[in-house]
């Protein structure tokens, strides 16, 4: 396959597994973020922008260790896998996500944020 015809599917599939990504989580969460967020309210900002970021980079890395198409569809969807996990996890353990988020509070978005990034930055680095 030439180049440019690889860099395409390559760049495509990405994107469309970050939207995939994106509908699954904002669909499995107790909030409504898009709504939230449209109204201003940072702490839901920081909580699904950390947890795009963390994804997005276990995507990358899934994109620059795996020599295979396939193996790169397999290490997106286990990374999109680890990211609802982590924050079922999360937020049980933390309690009250969703008050938080509501509340706007800042701090509690930073670390759901955080959390998810931090999955994202392990697990990339697991699959290199």
């Amino acid at each position: 396959m030439p180049a440019i015809l690889a860099y395409l599917l390559h760049l495509l599939t990405a994107v469309a597994m970050v939207l995939v990504f994106f509908v699954i989580y904002t669909r499995i969460t107790p909030y409504d973020e898009v709504t939230l967020i449209r109204a201003g309210n940072q702490a839901a900002a920081f909580s699904l922008g950390g947890t795009l970021l963390g994804f997005s980079i276990t995507l990358a890395s899934a994109l620059w260790h795996t020599p295979d198409y396939y193996q790169f569809l397999v290490w997106g969807a286990g990374g999109m896998l680890v990211q609802v996990l982590v924050f079922a996890v999360a937020t049980r353990l933390l309690n009250m996500s969703k008050d938080q988020i509501e509340a706007n509070n800042k701090a509690f978005g930073g670390l759901l944020g955080a959390i998810a990034l931090s999955i994202g930055v392990i697990n990339a680095g697991c699959i290199s």
